[in-house]
C-alpha cells in the first residue's frame, strides 16, 4: 500500500497548480480522411477562438510524420487552464474519429506524457525517450497573451477562495447526494 497522501494545504495546492495544456490532435498520416478531419476540427478552433468561444493556439505546424513521442501525424493546441474545460468540451464533442492526448504543462515533461495524461478516444503508444525528466524553467508559452503561467495574478485571493469553499459547504449542507467535507 503507498505511503502517498494527496496534499490539502489549501496554499500549497494554488500554488502548485497546472496553468497551461496541451491537447494533441492525432491522426494516422497515411489516411487521407483522417488527415482531412484533423485540418477541419484544427479550422473549427481557430474559427471558434477568433469568434470568442475560448482561447486555443494551435501551434503553426502540423506534423504530417512522427515527431518527438508522437507516433502519427499530429498538432498541438496550447491552452491556459482558464478555458481547459471549454476546450475540452467542444473536443470531446467534436472528435470525430480523432484521438486526442491531453497533457499538463509542468517542469517534468516526461510526466506529464505518461502519468499526467488523459486521452479522448483510443490511446497511442508513446515514444518518451526524447523528452527530459526535468527542466528548471516552466514551458511558458504565449507570454504575450499574459495568460496561463504569465498571469499577473491570481484570480481570487486565498481569503476569497476559503470564503467561496465555506459558502458551498453552507449551500451543500441541504443536498442529500452531496458529499460533506471532513471536519478536520
Amino acid at each position: 500500500m503507498s505511503d502517498y497522501r494527496p496534499p490539502t494545504d489549501l496554499e500549497e495546492v494554488i500554488n502548485s497548480e497546472v496553468k497551461e495544456w496541451h491537447f494533441h490532435i492525432y491522426f494516422h498520416q497515411r489516411n487521407a480522411d483522417q488527415h482531412q478531419a484533423a485540418l477541419d476540427l484544427r479550422d473549427a478552433v481557430l474559427r471558434l477562438r477568433r469568434d470568442g468561444a475560448f482561447v486555443a493556439v494551435p501551434l503553426f505546424r502540423v506534423n504530417t510524420d512522427p515527431i518527438g513521442p508522437h507516433p502519427v501525424g499530429s498538432y498541438e493546441i496550447w491552452v491556459p487552464s482558464t478555458s481547459f474545460s471549454s476546450v475540452f468540451s467542444y473536443l470531446c464533442m467534436n472528435r470525430g474519429d480523432l484521438s486526442i492526448l491531453v497533457h499538463p504543462l509542468t517542469r517534468e515533461a516526461r510526466k506529464d506524457h505518461e502519468l499526467r495524461n488523459a486521452w479522448i478516444g483510443p490511446p497511442f503508444p508513446l515514444d518518451l525517450s526524447a523528452l527530459p525528466v526535468k527542466t528548471e524553467e516552466l514551458p511558458v508559452q504565449y507570454p504575450s497573451l499574459k495568460l496561463g503561467y504569465s498571469a499577473p495574478e491570481p484570480e481570487f485571493t486565498l481569503d476569497q477562495r476559503r470564503r467561496i469553499g465555506a459558502n458551498l459547504e453552507r449551500i451543500l449542507k441541504g443536498e442529500k447526494e452531496a458529499a460533506k467535507a471532513p471536519m478536520n
